[in-house]
């Protein structure tokens, strides 16, 4: 009997490093895995870019070349500043 016995606890050691030593590795991928996703999710979740500006109404358009003509009309802008400005309301 003190054959078998050693036998049976040579078995339990080898099993018992075995178990241990996967255990290890499992917890070592685990970590991996877990870094991979997060680093995933983070490109697939950024940030959407902002949405673009409404586009302006045309009553808009027309009291801001209005305003424009005003200023014009008072001295205030000059041909050439009025003319910049227009282009840049009419897009």
């Amino acid at each position: 009997m003190p054959g078998l016995m050693r036998g049976m606890a040579r078995t339990a050691a080898v099993v018992g490093t075995a178990t241990a030593t996967r255990n290890a590795v499992d917890r070592r991928q685990a970590g991996k895995n877990v870094a991979a996703v997060a680093q995933a999710e983070q490109q697939v979740y950024a940030a959407p870019p902002p949405p673009p500006p409404p586009p302006e109404s045309t009553d808009d358009k027309l009291a801001q070349l209005e305003r424009l003509g005003q200023l014009k009309a008072q001295g205030i802008l000059t041909e050439e500043e009025f003319a910049a400005q227009k282009a840049a309301i009419l897009g």
